[in-house]
């Protein structure tokens, strides 16, 4: 089975390594899903992926809380 994407948004690049690919914030819909905070290493032209974390809005919230208290 196939999983289709579609990125929404693009939020950031937070990085990129020596071969291009680059860690990305991004909203993506996720096999025609409600759209979702993604982070994950993409390759230039998006059509390769790793491996990475989706994040509802509210876990996104949470996230921002937490990173508040980071010194």
């Amino acid at each position: 089975m196939a999983i289709s994407y579609e990125i929404i948004k693009h939020i950031a690049v937070l990085s990129e390594n020596a071969s291009g690919w680059k860690n990305e914030l991004n909203l993506v819909s996720w096999n025609n899903r409600e759209p979702k905070y993604d982070l994950r290493d993409w390759s230039d032209n998006h059509e390769k992926m790793g491996k990475g974390l989706t994040l509802s809005k509210e876990e996104v919230d949470e996230l921002k809380q937490a990173l508040q208290l980071i010194e």
